[in-house]
């Protein structure tokens, strides 16, 4: 018994000396593997590179900016996990209102509202936007200016457009980046924002920043970082160029009839199609404001938006929500900017 305890001991060890010298020889392919195919990468990225500063020279950018928006350039990880990413689970449309439209941001709101009351009549007499809507995208898209994103934008950017999955969009975003840059409207190091490279108060594509972003207080600079003159001011103009009109509004809450159809046909298939009409004929179909009162006589036009479907809120909306989905393409954002921005009357 003894001898077979010995013998049956000595197999074990022999099996896991074995076991460990399979297990060391796998990791040590595999650290071979990387480390070669981390070589290629970081030589392809290289290569990259130069290509990327041969192209930006020819558009007019320096090596000067190159230098700065590009030293000691790698590609984020954490960039591409989170574009990676999909979300675990989809909000509901009053979970979302809940979150955007809460309590302490319509407080903080209207504190901002009366607190820059003067510069924001300024900046809504000349653009033609509701200062309260100015206020509302500025608390929604960066808490009033509190978080504005920790990425670097050019790397941020860099990164995207090397990936592939969506690089040509990404790397004119990074060409309209080494243009701010050029201009002198801000530093590479303190060009701050989001991971996809939406940047400032007012959270802006290069693209956006480009096109229109302003200087409000004539400093020479469109610093939407830090100037709240020219956040207010460049997202005013940017709502005006998407068509805003200040003598409307952006919609209103509606009661549908009971059986819940227009004109013979389901409200909901109605604002799936977008279909639009006169708010008289919407009248006139049975829809009333959500308090049970007639609609505005206005001859304006008008579509149903339903976002939890038949068995949610219903809102009639009008061409400025529109514009404010110029700015988010989502339904849930366009109606919490119009909510949010009814706390502000």
């Amino acid at each position: 018994e003894e001898a077979m305890t010995v013998s049956m001991t000595t197999g074990k060890i022999r099996v896991l000396s074995r076991l460990r010298c399979c297990i060391f020889s796998f990791l040590f392919c595999l650290l071979i593997a990387g480390t070669a195919q981390a070589t290629t990468d970081n030589g392809d990225f290289a290569s990259w590179v130069q290509d990327l500063r041969a192209e930006a020279r020819q558009k007019g950018i320096s090596d000067a900016v190159l230098d700065q928006a590009l030293k000691g350039i790698a590609p984020l990880p954490r960039v591409i996990e989170l574009d990676r990413s999909q979300p675990e689970f989809k909000l509901t449309f009053e979970e979302y209102l809940g979150k955007v439209v809460s309590p302490t941001r319509k407080r903080v709101a209207a504190e901002k509202l009366k607190e820059h009351d003067k510069l924001l009549t300024e900046i809504a007499a000349k653009y033609g936007v509701q200062k309260r809507f100015l206020v509302t995208f500025w608390g929604v898209e960066t808490s009033f200016g509190r978080y504005l994103g920790s990425f670097n934008v050019p790397q941020a950017l860099v990164t995207l457009a090397y990936d592939g999955r969506r690089s040509a969009y990404f790397r004119k975003e990074l060409f309209n980046a080494f243009t701010i840059l050029e201009e002198g409207h801000i530093s590479a190091a303190a060009m701050k924002g989001s991971w996809a490279g939406a940047m400032g108060q007012s959270q802006f594509m290069p693209s956006s920043f480009v096109n229109y972003a302003v200087d409000w207080d004539g400093d020479g600079k469109r610093d939407i970082w830090a100037t709240k003159a020219d956040v207010f001011a460049s997202s005013a103009n940017y709502l005006a160029k998407a068509g805003w009109r200040d003598d409307i509004t952006w919609g209103r809450a509606v009661g549908l009839p009971a059986d819940g159809k227009i004109n013979g046909k389901a409200a909901a298939v109605l604002a799936e199609a977008k279909t639009k009409m006169l708010l008289g004929e919407w009248a006139k179909a049975g829809v009333k404001s959500v308090d049970g009162s007639a609609l505005p006589t206005r001859p304006l036009q008008a579509r149903l938006v339903m976002p939890a479907g038949d068995a949610g809120p219903a809102y009639l909306v009008y061409s400025n929500f529109d514009s404010i989905l110029a700015w988010n393409r989502s339904n849930y954002y366009a109606l919490a900017i119009g909510i949010l921005s009814d706390t502000l009357r």
